[in-house]
């Protein structure tokens, strides 16, 4: 018969047990946390902005990255051959008169040129502002952290250069302890909390994107922001589709430069990518990430990883349109049928533009002309090629939101005919 067990041997058993149990908890809790995949070589200090000292732990997304300097090939509307715009489309040597992508409009080539390209731009001039470097370098991080942002984009191009000299790379996306995808441009940090979103609230899944917007984006140099000038600032206060941006525009206001021939205050558009695809397409809405398309996952045997030779999707359609759909010629015929679309509206808008143009410039120099029509003409110049060129300088060919991007132009022409119209009526009723 056995012996009930007595209650103070109970008592103890449960009170070496707990003391067990808390323990192992204190000891768990004060482990370092675990490394995805294989343990780091090397140690990586933060924002080091050397691509070559991370490529050390990670050598599959370095040598992918490297990839970058051989890609030279032309898409149908596009490419990374650094050609020029102005000799492909001559129509832009008229929308662009009379300010710097007039005169040198080359395609960017791919991430490791960067730098050499800005460095080797026409566009540049003795005034230039070291805020044309935001987008371009791997230093930024590090120097942003170490200046701030209005004393970097308060420096010279020509003096800050000397601090610019690795191309993008690792550090301008990642936090070199854990290798999560971050915000590092102070601008997109800006902008997304004038909208009221925390990036370090987002899923792992939508920083795949936002990333990207640390260069990807719609900005200017605001003229005088914070007490500095050439203050790098994204226009989504209103929010971030072309008419938001368009008020927000109107409201600083900013211009860029005056239109030689139609006499109107321009603005010049810049690459907003971001923007057309996160504006409700049908790829963002159904959870697609840039990264997906452009930095497609690879397999390097056993390893699985991001492949960062970051380049056109149509030039790796297999990986990246081949994950999701099925049939992947099928595809790529839909979206070399999208772009020609697209391309071929595109096209219509800029010889509405130029009509437009060429109008108001005869009805400004009329002196009977009505002066109030001439600048009702020139204000719906602005407004159709600040629309225009939100598709034109966005570089998917309008597919990352061909809805949208149709819409806009739709608008665009109709804006540039009613200005070529106003400037016809300047005249007429005289």
């Amino acid at each position: 018969m056995n012996k009930p067990i007595v209650p103070w041997v109970l008592v103890g058993i449960i009170v070496v047990l707990s003391a067990v149990l808390v323990g192992t908890l204190v000891f768990a809790k004060n482990q370092p946390p675990q490394v995805r995949g294989v343990p780091n070589l090397v140690a990586v200090a933060p924002m080091e902005p050397d691509s070559a000292k991370w490529g050390v732990n990670f050598p599959n997304q370095y040598s992918s990255l490297q990839k970058t300097k051989d890609n030279k090939v032309d898409t149908t509307y596009g490419g990374s051959s650094a050609f020029s715009w102005l000799e492909r489309n001559p129509r832009l040597k008229v929308l662009f008169a009379g300010m710097p992508f007039g005169k040198d409009y080359n395609e960017d080539r791919g991430h490791v040129w960067s730098v050499t390209d800005v460095n080797g731009t026409k566009r540049l001039t003795a005034t230039t502002p070291g805020t044309c470097y935001s987008c371009k370098s791997s230093n930024n991080p590090g120097l942003w952290t170490k200046m701030g942002m209005a004393a970097y984009d308060a420096t010279k191009f020509s003096d800050l250069g000397k601090e610019i000299v690795e191309p993008i790379g690792c550090a301008n996306c990642h936090d070199a302890q854990t290798m999560k995808l971050i915000v590092t441009n102070p601008a997109l940090e800006e902008a997304l909390k004038a909208q009221g979103k925390d990036w370090t609230k987002f899923s792992r899944q939508e920083m795949r994107t936002v990333v990207c917007a640390n260069c990807h984006v719609e900005y200017y140099f605001a003229p005088d922001k914070n007490n500095v000038k050439n203050y790098l600032t994204f226009p989504w206060t209103e929010g971030a589709n072309i008419e938001q941006i368009d008020q927000y525009y109107k409201k600083v206001p900013f211009v860029d430069w005056k239109h030689p021939d139609s006499g109107a205050d321009l603005v010049k558009m810049q690459h907003p990518e971001y923007e057309l695809f996160t504006s409700n397409s049908t790829h963002y809405k159904a959870g697609v990430s840039c990264a997906d398309c452009h930095m497609p996952y690879t397999r390097d045997g056993a390893a699985k990883y991001s492949n960062h030779d970051v380049k056109s999707p149509l030039l790796n359609a297999e990986a990246a349109c081949g994950s999701c759909h099925k049939d992947v010629s099928y595809v790529t015929a839909r979206v070399a049928e999208i772009q020609k679309q697209v391309v071929t509206t595109r096209d219509n808008s800029e010889i509405a533009i130029i009509d437009a143009i060429n109008v108001i410039k005869v009805a400004a120099a009329n002196p009977k002309a009505d002066p109030k029509l001439i600048a009702e003409a020139r204000a719906l110049h602005r407004s159709a090629q600040l629309r225009w060129d939100f598709v034109a300088a966005e570089n998917s060919s309008g597919f990352h939101n061909p809805e949208e991007a149709l819409r806009i132009l739709a608008t665009t022409i109709d804006l540039a005919r009613q200005a070529q119209i106003k400037a016809m009526q300047a005249t007429v009723a005289q």
